[in-house]
């Protein structure tokens, strides 16, 4: 798939969406990055962490969260999206669910819709989608978490979702997926979402996984959203294994190490270079961990 000027290897890469919230209320880091150089700086470290794709958004989604009129919103993430599409070659989401954002995003650079509702909320996005021709990431969500079967009833929606976008014209290989951890469904669907999440690709899709410093976390762990990180990793780690070919995150540094080792057990080293050296077959830390260790792949 390309997004922006970049190809993405989906089937042997997990990659890194490094978040970016200019909202005054965000659950996790609201109004931090609302000023202009403290985002430009914290773009420059989300891309030296090892992020692949920034995602800007602008309003929060956090429970109870005040909804925006697109004037509003789009005065919001335009602005950031032309300061990072003029200082970083890096491809640009735009995290929104109505039409009139996602076209203003559009124009002003984004290269991907990220839509929380899956084209169910405003009905104008899919079209805006399909006729920019960029790709969209596409997530489940209700309003009411009232599932008679749960995995069954998301791949159920996905599918609604699905036919919407093709009803549109957004072609099949411009669309990737998000079951919605922490969006209408309960704290066991979550953990379920998790564990369950090679189930998607029945589907045929590829498959964000956005779990980072969420409510499923710091219910289990008992902490606030500033001391989730390790139980993100953990989940980040599981979506490797699962096959999600992209992770959406705030802590870029700890998933994009968490990825790569999770990655070089399982095979799949992707970009070993990152770390300043490429593991070969006959390199000393690859004969090493095959005679100490029976380690291969």
């Amino acid at each position: 798939m390309k997004i922006g000027n970049r190809e993405f290897d989906l089937k042997n890469r997990t990659y890194i969406m490094g978040i970016l919230n200019v909202t005054p209320d965000s659950f996790s880091d609201g109004g931090r990055w609302n000023d202009f150089d403290a985002a430009k700086r914290h773009v420059e470290e989300m891309i030296k962490d090892g992020a692949d794709i920034i995602d800007i958004g602008g309003e929060s989604t956090r429970p109870g969260y005040t909804l925006l009129a697109e004037e509003e919103e789009i005065s919001r993430v335009v602005p950031y999206i032309e300061m990072v599409k003029k200082n970083f070659d890096i491809p640009i989401s735009v995290d929104t669910y109505k039409g009139g954002v996602a076209k203003a995003a559009l124009a002003a650079g984004a290269d991907l819709v990220n839509d929380i509702w899956g084209l169910k909320w405003d009905a104008a996005l899919a079209g805006v989608i399909a006729k920019s021709g960029k790709p969209c990431c596409l997530m489940h969500n209700r309003k009411e978490p009232d599932y008679k079967e749960f995995m069954t009833d998301m791949l159920e929606d996905l599918r609604e979702t699905l036919n919407i976008a093709a009803a549109a014209g957004i072609a099949d290989d411009k669309i990737i997926l998000d079951p919605g951890v922490g969006f209408g469904k309960t704290y066991e669907n979550n953990l379920e979402a998790i564990n369950r999440l090679e189930e998607l690709h029945k589907l045929g899709y590829p498959i964000l996984l956005g779990t980072s410093r969420k409510s499923v976390i710091g219910l289990t762990l008992d902490l606030p959203a500033s001391e989730r990180v390790e139980g993100t990793l953990v989940t980040t780690v599981f979506g490797v294994l699962k096959g999600a070919a992209f992770v959406r995150v705030h802590d870029v540094k700890e998933n994009f190490r968490v990825i790569k080792m999770t990655e070089a057990l399982t095979g799949k080293r992707g970009n070993s270079s990152a770390y300043g050296f490429t593991i070969t077959e006959s390199s000393p830390f690859k004969v090493c961990c095959s005679q100490r260790t029976g380690f291969s792949g």
